[in-house]
């Protein structure tokens, strides 16, 4: 597996607090049990997949730019590559 998509931080930007009818997290649009679902992704189409459709819903729901920015640069204070420079 590529070293970007082997070493891809969780999606999650540490607000974690979840409301509305499903669940979601406000900080990246995420439920409890798709957290716990992106640790266990190995393979990089699944964790691409998952990218994907993570960054549909948090445009659906206008919060891309903010959490898009944050994202990166937890990539950044890790020093790996940002796979949504891949997507």
């Amino acid at each position: 597996m590529a070293k970007r998509w082997a070493k891809a931080p969780s999606p999650c930007i540490g607000v974690c607090k979840f409301r509305g009818e499903a669940g979601s997290c406000i900080g990246c649009s995420m439920t409890r049990p798709e957290k716990k679902r992106f640790k266990r992704l190995e393979k990089k189409r699944k964790k691409k997949d998952f990218l994907r459709m993570l960054v549909a819903r948090l445009t659906e729901r206008g919060r891309l730019s903010r959490w898009e920015r944050v994202y990166r640069r937890k990539c950044d204070r890790k020093a790996v590559p940002c796979p949504l420079d891949r997507l």
